[in-house]
């Protein structure tokens, strides 16, 4: 039994998907008290450092699916190794995954600062009373979980506690400026943020942490780039920070800051980011002869068709829809939502006509704020025109939004691009909506419109 030695050792077990990480997590969860789970405990103990690291990331790991305590007891065994990584992450596996009376106790017996840090920032609000401890960061964890918590008439004091940490807290405490941004984030404290923003970064030696703040504020809070990005730009005579740097490049992600501030980064040594938009293609490759044909191969229940609205766009063109197009676009339209009925409905409401409207605006309004599908919803109502006017209050309600739409993507960045990319599509759709304002009425119903589906 070396596999296990040797997949610690050349770092395949932490290698995600590698066949090695796989066996040994096989291994252990099918018996804690087996032969691969005791190498592995063995391993925390190792000569090397670098194993001994290891090891404890992988303790950490499955402790955190299921109670391991003999995992615990090896962190425990590793809080005054003479390896500071190793020490770190013994204190992240103990202060997540041991019991919260047993953390504390070693919080008031361990010496290093980078340890008792980690160990109060794992409990939690139980960290809370920890407000007269004598290391700063510890104190800082402290203020924070209670301002948490606090009501507003407590805020003040609490905001004034923490301003006094901040500086020494900062030596000892990592992500400082982000996990300060998530708990104002979470008392929906906005501008509460951007003065304590400003604050920051008008001293040097918190500039950083500012900086920090300020990019949370705006994967957070959609005026921030536009409040934030003249603060940040302000410090351009000097040498940037990589947190500046980062600050910068990020409210630089919001195309309303751009317009009203991108003059000030042209003397920052900072590129600004790039804003990708999934754009639907307008392109048309069809006529109406070579469209008749890919339908007529398609199945009539078919309820997803790429470029579906050149296809059928073609075809109104030409003239009323046939029978078994018409059922096409009615499965494509009202059948399954995503990008096909987000093209089709202004097609239905061309081919069918007004009365179709209440069902398809029912349809598409609960979808417009999907940051995978959102953008074509928004693209259909805009090219529904003035139609679509009864969904005005769903699109407003998208723009006027204080905070980010919640998405996943990679990284917070990614997310608030997709955001922006939203709240843009949304503001040209109401453009449109109300440019529109006396619609030419659609073309009365065909026949075959009318006997193809459940009319409202």
């Amino acid at each position: 039994m070396t596999w296990p030695d040797e997949a610690v050792a050349d770092g395949t077990a932490t290698t995600p998907a590698h066949p090695s990480r796989i066996a040994l997590f096989e291994a252990i969860r099918a018996d804690r008290t087996g032969p691969v789970a005791t190498r592995l405990l063995r391993l925390a103990r190792a000569d090397t450092p670098f194993v001994r690291r290891e090891a404890l990331d992988l303790l950490h790991s499955m402790a955190r699916q299921r109670p391991w305590p003999e995992a615990v007891n090896a962190a425990v065994a590793c809080l005054s190794d003479p390896d500071e990584e190793v020490r770190h992450r013994a204190a992240c596996l103990f202060g997540h995954c041991g019991q919260p009376g047993l953390v504390l106790a070693a919080l008031g017996e361990v010496a290093d600062p980078v340890v008792r840090t980690i160990l109060a920032k794992a409990l939690g609000p139980t960290s809370a009373h920890l407000t007269d401890d004598p290391l700063a960061s510890v104190r800082f964890l402290a203020h924070l979980e209670t301002l948490r918590a606090a009501p507003p008439t407590r805020w003040r004091s609490l905001d004034a506690a923490l301003l006094s940490d901040v500086r020494e807290a900062a030596h000892h405490l990592r992500d400082i400026g982000r996990i300060w941004g998530q708990v104002l984030y979470g008392l929906r404290r906005e501008h509460a943020t951007y003065a304590l923003v400003a604050r920051l970064l008008a001293a040097p030696a918190t500039r950083d942490i500012g900086a920090d703040l300020a990019r949370e504020a705006c994967h957070d809070w959609r005026a921030a780039p536009m409040r934030l990005l003249p603060l940040l730009a302000r410090h351009r005579g000097q040498r940037l920070t990589p947190a500046l740097h980062k600050a910068l490049a990020t409210a630089s992600i919001s195309e309303a800051a751009m317009r009203t501030h991108g003059a000030l980064l042209s003397e920052v040594p900072c590129t600004p980011s790039t804003r990708a938009r999934r754009i639907p293609s307008t392109t048309t490759a069809y006529d109406s002869a070579s469209a008749a044909a890919l339908l007529a191969a398609k199945p009539v229940g078919t309820v997803r068709l790429a470029r579906a609205s050149e296809i059928f766009e073609v075809l109104l063109d030409d003239g009323p829809l046939t029978f078994r197009q018409a059922a096409q676009l009615y499965n494509l339209t009202f059948r399954r939502p995503g990008r096909s009925q987000a093209e089709c409905a202004p097609l239905w409401l061309r081919h069918a006509g007004p009365s179709a409207l209440p069902r398809l605006l029912a349809l598409m309004t609960p979808h417009l704020a999907d940051y995978a599908v959102g953008e074509y919803y928004l693209t259909g109502l805009a090219r529904m025109g003035g139609h679509a006017r009864q969904a005005l209050p769903a699109v407003t309600a998208l723009i006027d939004r204080r905070t980010r739409i919640p998405v996943n993507d990679s990284t917070r960045d990614a997310e608030m691009r997709l955001d922006e990319s939203l709240l843009t599509a949304a503001l040209s759709t109401r453009r449109a909506i109300l440019a529109d304002a006396v619609p030419s009425p659609p073309a009365p119903p065909s026949a075959a419109s009318q006997s193809v589906g459940p009319h409202p």
